[in-house]
């Protein structure tokens, strides 16, 4: 199948399939004596593996060690445990930033009456990160 049905088929861009193959997460495609790509059903079930992999937030290396090891049959599955948790790992430590991100700007916004006067408590704080408070229970100063 050339480019465009292989990117329909694994749910892909035809830009990314290019992209994947230039990262060396798969290898050249096949061509056709007219130049063009041609991709097998074993391409396209590496590019859905590669598609999931990116979705559940693997990056390119990540996706490329659990693809290598997707394709070794005598693979251990601790090795596909290993990177699994690393990265749930830093999921979760991002999970945790982004929360408190969002608590240091929930805080900022309800100290902000949000009227017509010049005075801005979250320009304040943006201007000097250090005065924006860390504590839910702390106040703001207007």
């Amino acid at each position: 199948m050339n480019i465009g049905a292989a990117a329909a088929a694994a749910g892909l861009s035809a830009k990314m399939i290019r992209y994947y193959e230039q990262a060396g997460l798969i290898p050249p495609a096949a061509r056709s004596s007219a130049g063009y790509r041609h991709y097998t059903e074993q391409d396209v079930q590496q590019l859905r593996f590669i598609r999931r992999c990116r979705t559940l937030g693997f990056s390119l290396e990540e996706t490329g060690a659990l693809l290598t090891l997707w394709r070794d049959r005598h693979r251990a599955s601790a090795d596909v445990r290993r990177i699994a948790a690393d990265h749930l790992s830093a999921l979760n430590e991002r999970i945790r930033q982004l929360q408190e991100m969002a608590g240091e700007l929930d805080l900022l916004v309800r100290a902000c009456s949000g009227n017509d006067a010049p005075s801005c408590p979250i320009l304040n704080a943006l201007e000097t990160p250090a005065a924006a408070p860390r504590d839910r229970n702390e106040k703001l100063s207007p």
